[in-house]
């Protein structure tokens, strides 16, 4: 995933959140919801007859009202205050203008019988409550008690607030209406806020406007901050997790990103695609992908006809080079191919193979070109068993069969297919057939008694098939190395023209030839050139 250019992985966007949630909580705690905010608390609100009382609380039972004992006397204890963080001003109380009373606090079913401000936070808020005239102290117009609809009301005036500062009311009240001794409906705060700026600034009117908010006892933060922080709290625990237990892998600094595609030989597609799909792993990062698939590879000649037309298609000319593309052959490529580069990747062991049927393991160098030659077509000429030989071959142009006339048969090319489809051979005579790939090659020398092919000799994995001795050395490197064993070629990767070298194409080259995709060529059978006495010979020493 890219974000302005910029690629980012999981724990990037993780590691993004992380960052971004506190920063929310922290504008929504002290830029929105604190800009102005009044907040209240009812700290008390109990009946002065509460059972559970000692029995010296019977006092409280027996307090007096103008007509009497009070019914059912209960006390609130409600807290005002300013938990924003700017001043709440007289004017930003919502209120006719000719108002001096900016809060409402309603008791359903229940009557004020009286109240006193308990606490102040400072005593410079004492005159929004009470003033004194000569020697008679008397409420302000704003602070006072009455009814409203059947409730009980206690206004209390525009207290201008700066933040952190408040006060507190204490009623006692007495049931007026409800069915006896049942719980009293909640106290009701009606009260809000307009500030905000002049008709410029109107946009801004939202952050101030808020409702008044019921506060609790050392309250941490909003239910809204608490919610961003327990957010930040799983971004990071699940960061730290990633970190511990999935730590990200960085591309390697050499990656190149971009689609590469591959094609060619057969007989070298296992080991190129395995290294291909590493390639990938490593420099996913940098949104590295490879095409390489059993589709891909049609055969030695057949990739660098496709690596031909791609260029073609591409227009490319002088001394550009493709970047998005390689092939492989098996040894050079047949014929004239200006445009193409190659470039010795490593070489390779190839092995005779031949259906168990056949009752043979080992046959001499000249055992092999008779039987190419026709000249032997029984395997019981060669001490094996009583069946005709039916060869299986390349198409024309693979390099597995280059290699097999070049190294093997002194240049004498392999007998021409007498059928199409090697399912028509005549089971009870001598035939030639041919196929299109190492895998269709395997399979059908293991499915007929008697027949003969070859291949890379890492891809022999079918059963039913025994990889043939030549002049009773196996098919290994040190055999070819110490010159016993013939049946070896160089594999050879071609590019069109000289690949840019900040593309996919020349990073994956110096991977497979120099890093560690040599080591995977390692593990399928065959030796990098790298390793060699002459790296751009690349034969045995």
């Amino acid at each position: 995933m890219s974000l302005f250019g910029v690629e980012l992985d999981f724990n990037n966007v993780v590691a993004i959140v992380s960052v971004t949630i506190p920063v929310l909580a922290f504008v929504w705690e002290f830029v929105v919801i604190r800009r102005k905010r009044l907040g209240y608390r009812f700290q008390m609100d109990v009946l002065a007859t509460d059972s559970t009382h000692a029995p010296s609380a019977a006092v409280l039972s027996q307090l007096q009202g103008r007509n009497g004992l009070l019914n059912e006397p209960s006390f609130v204890l409600v807290r005002v205050e300013n938990a924003g963080w700017r001043p709440i001003e007289a004017s930003d109380y919502l209120a006719p203008p000719t108002s001096d009373t900016g809060i409402h606090v309603l008791f359903k079913d229940r009557r004020v019988v009286g109240m006193a401000v308990t606490e102040l936070s400072h005593p410079v808020l004492g005159p929004f409550f009470v003033t004194v005239h000569g020697d008679v102290a008397q409420e302000t117009p704003g602070f006072g008690m009455g009814a409203q609809n059947g409730a009980g009301l206690i206004r209390l005036p525009r207290v201008t607030l700066n933040p952190g500062a408040h006060y507190k009311v204490l009623a006692v009240l007495e049931r007026s209406s409800g069915i006896p001794n049942t719980p009293f409906p909640a106290p009701e705060f009606q009260a809000d806020l307009i500030g905000g700026e002049g008709p410029p600034f109107a946009w801004s009117r939202w952050f101030a406007r808020l409702k008044p908010a019921r506060t609790e006892a050392h309250t941490f933060a909003s239910r809204p901050a608490l919610a961003f922080i327990g957010l930040l709290a799983v971004a990071v625990l699940l960061q730290a997790g990633l970190t511990l237990f999935w730590p990200a892998r960085p591309a390697p600094l050499d990656c190149v990103g971009g689609t590469l595609r591959l094609q060619g030989s057969t007989a070298f597609a296992p080991a190129v695609t395995e290294a291909a799909k590493e390639y990938a792993r490593l420099c996913e990062a940098k949104g590295a992908k490879v095409v390489a698939d059993e589709g891909s590879f049609q055969g030695s000649g057949e990739g660098i006809a496709a690596l031909e037309k791609a260029g073609a298609d591409a227009g490319i000319s002088g001394t550009e080079g493709l970047g998005d593309r390689v092939s492989f052959t098996d040894g050079p490529a047949d014929g004239s191919h200006p445009q193409v580069l190659p470039r010795p990747i490593a070489y390779s062991l190839f092995t005779l193979v031949v259906n168990q049927d056949a009752k043979v393991r080992s046959l001499t160098l000249q055992q092999i070109r008779d039987i190419y030659a026709l000249k032997i077509t029984n395997w019981s000429d060669v001490g094996g068993a009583d069946l005709p030989i039916h060869l299986v071959d390349r198409h024309r142009g693979s390099g597995t069969r280059g290699a097999l006339e070049q190294r093997v048969l002194k240049g004498r090319s392999v007998p021409e297919a007498g059928v199409d489809d090697c399912a028509q051979l005549d089971r009870n005579k001598p035939g030639v057939c041919e196929v299109d790939s190492t895998g269709t090659l395997l399979e059908r020398t293991a499915s007929i008694p008697g027949a003969l092919g070859y291949s890379e000799a890492g891809s022999v994995t079918t059963g039913g098939l025994v990889k043939l001795r030549i002049d009773d050395m196996p098919p290994t490197l040190e055999g070819v190395e110490d010159g016993t064993y013939p049946y070896w070629q160089t594999e050879y990767a071609y590019t069109y023209g000289e690949p840019p070298a900040d593309s996919i194409a020349a990073a994956f080259l110096r991977y497979l030839t120099d890093q560690g995709g040599k080591d995977i060529l390692r593990e399928y059978g065959n030796r990098p050139c790298s390793e060699t006495e002459y790296p751009l010979v690349c034969t045995p020493t």
